[in-house]
């Protein structure tokens, strides 16, 4: 059988069966890695649009024709099997590229393989300039193998330096704050591996730098967390400990805070990372109220943070079964939901498959259905909500949509830094974009009337992101809910007025649902 392998982590090489191919023409040599990326037939036009984009139909035909010839010319061999409507890859010539390795060594936990076949950023120097849809797809794969790396290299930090082995500890904390310099949470495991090493000096070296490309490059300063290592030494910063819990084969991220007798799950809206949501000041300080109101349990959603990467769109019923599969692991019987905005969905799920396995639910900003209907006209519509994904993966790796999601803090330079790096750190462009897919098509009314739990549901009056409407939707179709209106714009509920959702958590944990003093 003949071997054909690719290189796509740097600049992009061939070699058929050993024997290194030359495509000079760039549009072949991004129609041979276009063909073997999509695992499968791929439409003529799309192919023809793809590269050439200005061309009319015809004569994108044509183009593509002769780039074909060129590449058996190149190789020597008919390596693309073309049809009247499609192309893909010769069936019988086995593909090797070193990106799809490099996620099957992240996918087994082979986190040290993975980190060797890295060699580079997906297709680095390469480009298409008058091919815009070509460049967001490798924008996208870009980012998303990026973002594996990332957290490839935070978990071999981790585990060297539980191992004992600080200098390789060092070794891939270095590569780590390279990837992302503005990444306060980069130097932080640079900084713990030094002092792992014993070495004070270069660990506040470190942090000097970290300082001053906050201070230069962002106008903000250190959070307390990095000052705080350096004071201590070799201490861990504050932060519970990320355990994992396997559910479809997938690896969920979560931790636990605090010992009260009642269990409290929150479930996150379409972002989160349950380690770097340590990092906000306001985030923080809000978990730690919430943790002395009963145990906190938090987890990253599959495809999400620190769990796993998946393939498919995550489900309502996905997310149900990671609330399930996290209690489980924390040795919860049963616990208080706490859904927030998108998170919401899942939890009614969760509250209709398994009501023997909660206390309560509590609904913060969330919603019914991701996209606008006739009886349910204060939702975007699905090409409003296409729109408004395309604005936000377009700013991804910036304070993309904060103005959105937290107005308040939208000229707060920390935050946008925070949110900027908690964007990045969370997921990529690329894999984000199903998440979003499947919120936008997410649809639980039908469970509304199902729900027997006790139910709070609160939302801000000017919420941007979802409507207030959304929110009394939900409290006037579960029976016996109680809805709140807090006052203020902002989405996130650790942002701005936060005494009504405390209030309401610690109302449900006492087994009451009415008001009750604001938390000291």
């Amino acid at each position: 059988m003949e071997l054909i392998q690719l290189r796509l982590l740097g600049f992009p090489e061939f070699r058929l069966d050993g024997r290194r191919i030359e495509l000079a023409l760039r549009k072949a040599a991004a129609l041979v890695i276009y063909l073997a990326e999509a695992g499968g037939p791929v439409a003529r036009d799309v192919a023809a649009t793809l590269l050439w984009p200005e061309a009319d139909a015809e004569a994108a035909r044509a183009r593509l024709r002769r780039t074909l010839y060129k590449i058996r010319i190149a190789f020597g061999d008919e390596i693309i099997s073309a049809s009247a409507a499609s192309l893909s890859v010769r069936p019988g010539l086995l593909v090797e590229a070193d990106a799809s390795a490099f996620e099957h060594a992240c996918d087994a936990g082979l986190l040290d393989e993975a980190a060797g076949l890295y060699t580079g950023d997906y297709l680095a120097g390469f480009s298409l300039p008058d091919c815009p849809e070509f460049e967001e797809w490798v924008f996208f794969r870009r980012e998303a193998l990026r973002s594996r790396l990332v957290q490839a290299l935070e978990r071999l930090v981790e585990a060297r330096i539980a191992g004992g082995d600080a200098r390789g500890a060092v070794l891939h904390a270095t590569r780590l704050a390279a990837l992302d310099p503005l990444s306060e949470s980069a130097h932080r495991h640079l900084i713990r591996a030094h002092l792992a090493a014993g070495d004070r000096a270069a660990a506040e070296r470190q942090g000097e730098t970290s300082m001053r490309l906050l201070r230069e490059e962002l106008g903000v300063a250190p959070d307390p967390a990095t000052l705080a290592l350096l004071r201590a030494g070799n201490a861990e910063p504050e932060m519970p400990r990320t355990r994992y819990v396997a559910v479809d084969g997938i690896h969920i991220a979560y931790q636990t805070i605090g010992s009260g007798p009642a269990d409290i799950v929150l479930v996150p809206g379409f972002i989160s990372h349950v380690e770097r949501i340590w990092e906000d000041r306001s985030c923080r300080a809000w978990l730690d109220a919430a943790s002395r109101l009963g145990r906190l349990i938090l987890f990253d959603r599959r495809g999400m943070g620190l769990s796993d990467r998946v393939g498919a769109r995550p489900t309502v019923e996905a997310t149900a079964r990671d609330i399930l599969a996290v209690m489980d692991a924390a040795g919860s019987r049963k616990a208080l939901l706490v859904g927030a905005s998108e998170g919401g969905p899942g939890c009614i799920r969760f509250a209709v498959d398994h009501p023997d396995r909660l206390t309560g639910l509590v609904l913060w900003g969330s919603l019914a259905k991701g996209s606008r209907a006739p009886d349910y006209p204060f939702a975007l519509t699905s090409a409003q909500y296409d729109l408004w994904q395309q604005r936000l993966l377009a700013g991804w790796g910036g304070p993309a949509e904060i103005e959105t999601f937290a107005p308040s803090l939208a000229d707060d330079r920390q935050a946008r830094a925070w949110w900027a790096g908690l964007l990045r750190a969370a997921s990529s462009p690329g894999a984000v974009a199903g998440l979003l897919q499947a919120l936008r098509d997410a649809d639980v009314r039908p469970l509304l009337s199902k729900v027997r739990a006790p139910t709070l549901v609160l939302h801000r009056r000017g919420d941007r992101a979802v409507r207030v409407e959304a929110g009394r939707y939900l409290a006037a179709r579960i029976a016996g809910a109680r809805f709140v209106e807090v006052e203020g714009e902002d989405h996130w509920f650790w942002v701005g007025e936060k005494g009504a959702l405390l209030e309401g958590i610690g109302g449900m944990v006492r087994g009451k649902t009415g008001h009750h003093p604001t938390l000291a």
